[in-house]
């Protein structure tokens, strides 16, 4: 085709039309940026190169009820470095001495931090590592360290830390010391003490502060303020005794070891205050090692066994159906209820025995007699009994996962014509160690049911921000005159040669309880699957209580013993002498307060039967802390402890006469 004029012109004019449209579309782009986008855009390049970051508080204090530390929050500092803002004048006036300062304080050559900083100072590096997880104190020092002290611009300072929850007793007591973790999409774990208290009182309110990014994906502070400054949460005070608490974990550790047991619990109760002064829960790992895997006194709710005749027979005396006089058969052992059939331990029964003979030989025979014929035209009276005394309820503690008791009502699902019968030593009903340690608490405290308690205070440094004392749930759980009568019974179970506890019995020392041997697995009927719950609940001293426990112990080697009084009656008494023995304002046997002469003639026994049994100093390695000190202090020794735990080394040796030593080292781990 010819090219004319004509055609020229006509392409001229296109690429111009081309060309105006494409220049009013960047015209409109530029406009729609500018105008409609431009505070997106901008916001999108901010957050490119600043944004705002978070600042964790530091949690609060939790502690004992001594003030010792259960767990603290412990800022961990990162230092790094900007080698760009330093003049050269200042770096290398204070490069060398900055280096000696380090050196010194990390104990590494000098010559590595003058290597760091000059290949910092060739690079341009920014943000140039210099010390990670550097402690308060350290930081502290470091800050006024020659350059850095110069601050962030002059001296390349910089400083960012984290906040680490430590806990001092190590994995003693962890479940209930507990902890609270939050993941990626925000969600709380709460576990514990610190759990339970942490949204309240511990966890504090966050901080921001702006940082700009830097190389390598880097982020760097922004100035020296924090745009929002986090508010430090408040410190909470417990009711925890850590040497109850001490005494309690290497004693049920033990035991368990001993017996090769599944798991077990122990819960020492203040009786008057209802103050938990001790909580361990120790489960068995595949590798046969015991840690704090699930807080067992909490939230293991199981049928408790004939800690639960207990509970019975307050219901029986309180109705007067029976009276601890009235003779009951046994029936050699066996006494039917329609198909089933109720069995005593002793084989041919116990015959006719007294209602207070049978609770303090535990017959499972006599029990289920007497609350089956006197309850079975009318099971609802019973039933009514026990949740008037509030064993159907929650304990509403504050740590998370409390068990649920279950008490059935006639009619609900599972309840039958032998219910009766087996609620009576405590199967078909279900209770946590814990709730069954409040009632046998309330017995002990002359009927006033106290509600067990984990927090004594709220601090903010030191001054007290809230104090919380005893929550009374039932001034009295039943009469007076039951309440004398079944506490005399739980003193016989001890006292008594046929009691199941009398191999706890000691003459220099008063207790009072109640023995429990549960089935598990009683339902496949297969002897192979049959385990059992050992347990031992009461409290000491018998006739004047201070303290209320419960041991329990799942599992143990069936070959090496399962009954309530060998597994965890000792359990309870070795705990019970050595409280009392970390105790010695009070006496053992009448738990009175003693005066000063008292006290001192106290301390004067105690030294003078502790002289008798040893003249050397004796080998302590292995034995746990509390209790290598307890003896070492007895025999006039003064003690210095480094670490917790069991004693790993002691200062002097074994066969070492005493009147040659005044103090002992020891070593724990």
């Amino acid at each position: 085709m010819a090219i004319t004029e004509k055609n020229i012109m006509n392409r001229l004019y296109l690429v111009a039309g081309g060309l105006l449209v494409f220049a009013i579309c960047v015209v409109v782009k530029l406009v729609d940026i500018q105008m409609i986008k431009g505070e997106d855009y901008k916001e999108l390049a901010l957050n490119k190169t600043e944004r705002m970051f978070t600042i964790e508080p530091n949690r609060g204090n939790l502690y004992s009820d001594d003030g010792s530390l259960l767990a603290a929050s412990v800022p961990k500092y990162e230092i790094r470095f900007d080698a760009k803002t330093v003049s050269e004048v200042n770096f290398q006036d204070n490069v060398a001495a900055l280096s000696d300062s380090l050196g010194h304080l990390f104990d590494r050559p000098s010559s590595y931090y003058r290597q760091l900083f000059r290949k910092a100072r060739a690079n341009g590096n920014r943000y140039k590592l210099v010390a990670r997880n550097v402690n308060y104190l350290d930081y502290v020092r470091i800050k006024q360290f020659p350059l850095f002290k110069l601050g962030p611009y002059k001296g390349g300072f910089i400083e960012t830390h984290r906040v680490v929850r430590e806990y001092p007793l190590g994995k003693m007591a962890a479940r209930s010391i507990g902890y609270e973790r939050v993941d990626e999409n925000g969600y709380y774990t709460r576990v514990g003490l610190d759990g339970a208290f942490g949204e309240q009182y511990l966890r504090g309110k966050e901080g921001k502060r702006l940082k700009q990014k830097i190389a390598k994906g880097q982020w760097k502070p922004v100035g020296l303020d924090n745009i929002v400054e986090p508010q430090d949460g408040l410190d909470v005070v417990s009711t925890i005794d850590i040497n109850i608490q001490d005494i309690a974990h290497h004693e049920l550790l033990a035991q368990l070891e001993k017996y090769n047991a599944d798991h077990g619990c122990v819960v020492v109760m203040e009786t008057e205050t209802g103050e938990i002064k001790a909580i361990s829960n120790l489960g068995r790992t595949a590798e046969g090692k015991y840690y704090e895997k699930l807080n067992y006194a909490v939230g293991e709710s199981h049928e408790p066994g004939s800690t639960f005749k207990l509970m019975s027979m307050v219901v029986a005396l309180e109705d007067k159906v029976i009276d601890t006089s009235t003779v009951i058969d046994t029936e050699k052992g066996r006494y039917r209820i329609y198909d089933r059939v109720v069995k005593d331990s002793k084989w041919g029964g116990y015959g006719k025995i007294s209602a207070s003979h049978a609770f303090e030989v535990s017959s499972n025979t006599a029990f289920a007699k007497i609350i089956h014929e006197n309850y079975k035209e009318n099971p609802e009276k019973y039933v009514d009994r026990l949740m008037n005394m509030g064993l159907h309820k929650k304990l509403e503690l504050p740590i998370l996962g409390e068990g649920k008791p279950v008490i059935r009502y006639p009619g609900d699902k599972g309840w039958s014509g032998i219910s009766l019968g087996w609620m009576s030593h405590g199967y078909e009903v279900s209770l946590t160690p814990i709730q069954t340690l409040a009632f046998y608490n309330a017995i002990a405290n002359n009927g006033e049911f106290v509600k067990p308690r984990l927090i004594k205070a709220v601090r903010e440094g030191s001054k007290v921000l809230k104090k919380f004392d005893k929550e009374v749930v039932n001034p009295s759980i039943c009469s007076k005159e039951t309440i004398g009568k079944v506490r005399q019974l739980l003193k016989n179970v001890v006292e008594k040669k046929h009691g199941t506890g009398h191999k706890l019995y000691s003459k220099s020392f008063s207790m009072a309880g109640k023995t429990g041997t549960t089935q598990k697995n009683y339902v496949a009927k297969d002897p192979d699957k049959m385990a059992y719950i050992s347990s031992f609940a009461g409290y000491f001293p018998a006739d004047n209580p201070k303290y209320s426990c419960i041991v329990v112990i799942h599992e143990p080697d069936k070959s090496v013993g399962y009954y309530g009084a060998d597994v965890s009656g000792p359990v309870f008494k070795s705990m019970a002498q050595k409280i009392y023995t970390i105790s010695p304002t009070v006496d053992e046997v009448e738990g009175k307060v003693l005066n000063e002469g008292e006290l001192e003639e106290k301390y004067i026994r105690y030294y003078a039967k502790a002289q008798k049994q040893y003249i050397q100093v004796p080998n302590v390695k292995g034995m746990c802390g509390m209790d290598a000190v307890s003896l070492l202090e007895n025999l006039g020794l003064q003690v210095e402890v480094r670490g917790n735990g069991k004693v790993k080394k002691q200062s002097v040796d074994q066969g070492t006469n005493l009147n040659q030593v005044r103090k002992i080292v020891l070593e724990l781990s």
